[in-house]
């Protein structure tokens, strides 16, 4: 019985932090261009239901090489480009933050295995206050955009591009191992 009651309590101890469960994931899903395709993006709206703000600031997945966090910007000539976005992104507290289609998003480069709708990817994303969580994420390659949806979590929908990431833009995403 008392060691029933410790392993409940070591057990609510590592499940208690407000830590993560106050953060949400809704409606993940992943993306790539073509079946062949050398990268691929993840999508899905975080919500942070706690009382202070938090950070995404990296994601992890087996199924590439690398995983960042992108973002897309135009440039002077009116061209959108993905760049790397190191510091993360701001969830604050009672609010969220859309990673979507032509804005904010998780970047799988140099994929390991290939993709096809249905396929389900492990992804852990990193708070700095939440600390990690795994999520499966569903490939959906049938997926429309959603222009024009507002979610209504504080953040805007202003974008209209929809990039379906098999392109190196404008950063090296050469390395070696």
């Amino acid at each position: 019985m008392q060691k029933r009651f410790l392993t409940a309590a070591a057990l609510a101890l590592f499940a208690s932090p407000a830590l993560a469960g106050d953060i949400h994931v809704h409606d993940p899903f992943a993306r790539v261009s073509s079946i062949m395709a050398q990268s691929g993006a993840a999508f899905m709206m975080i919500e942070n239901t706690g009382d202070a703000d938090d950070r995404l600031i990296a994601a992890q997945s087996d199924v590439a090489q690398r995983v960042e966090l992108h973002t897309h910007v135009e440039d002077d000539q009116g061209v959108m480009r993905m760049i790397e976005v190191e510091e993360g992104f701001a969830i604050p507290a009672g609010g969220g933050h859309a990673l979507e289609r032509g804005g904010d998003h998780v970047m799988f480069m140099g994929l390991t295995r290939q993709l096809s709708h249905g396929d389900v990817v492990a992804l852990t994303l990193v708070f700095e206050q939440a600390g990690e969580i795994t999520l499966e994420v569903p490939v959906d390659l049938e997926r429309q955009p959603d222009h024009g949806h507002s979610h209504d979590h504080g953040h805007s929908h202003d974008h209209d591009h929809d990039h379906d990431h098999d392109h190196d833009h404008d950063h090296d995403h050469s390395h070696s191992d």
